[in-house]
């Protein structure tokens, strides 16, 4: 998996066997970020360590992106060959909500509170022509059971 080229590697901890969120809690009171944050909104605390926010959540809200985004959130599409896909918001256990792109965009599939897994996807292509890859979150296996 660190043989995969990403789009933002400070965002994933990519050290065990599958990628999870790399936030950061405040020394002082808790308070956790995602992203991680140089200082704390919640008590004004400057000291800050590394926090996994894991890789399971769950589906807090959504939408379909039905229009090719424009520079910089463009993935390897133009207007012509663009192809929808799902955006969320997925709540992690400790309470942090997510947004990140979903693997699906089928309306029909996707329900608030469902469980959702962390993932990469290929995003676009590097000028030297690797892939980059993001995040994206999908229904774990047993939430597309009860689908």
């Amino acid at each position: 998996m660190n043989a995969l080229r990403l789009i933002a590697p400070h965002l994933l901890c990519l050290d065990g066997a599958r990628p999870a969120l790399a936030g950061n809690r405040c020394s002082a009171c808790g308070e956790i970020y995602f992203p991680a944050a140089r200082g704390c909104t919640r008590c004004c605390g400057t000291q800050l360590g590394a926090f996994d926010l894991g890789h399971r959540g769950r589906l807090w809200s959504w939408t379909v992106q039905a229009f090719c985004p424009k520079p910089p959130y463009d993935g390897a599409e133009n207007d012509a060959d663009f192809q929808p896909y799902g955006v969320g918001y997925v709540e992690m256990a400790c309470g942090v909500k997510v947004e990140s792109r979903l693997t699906i965009a089928d309306p029909q599939r996707l329900r608030i509170g469902m469980a959702m897994e962390l993932t990469l996807e290929p995003y676009r292509r590097h000028a030297d022509g690797t892939a980059l890859h993001t995040h994206a979150f999908g229904p774990t296996p047993e939430a597309e059971l009860q689908s």
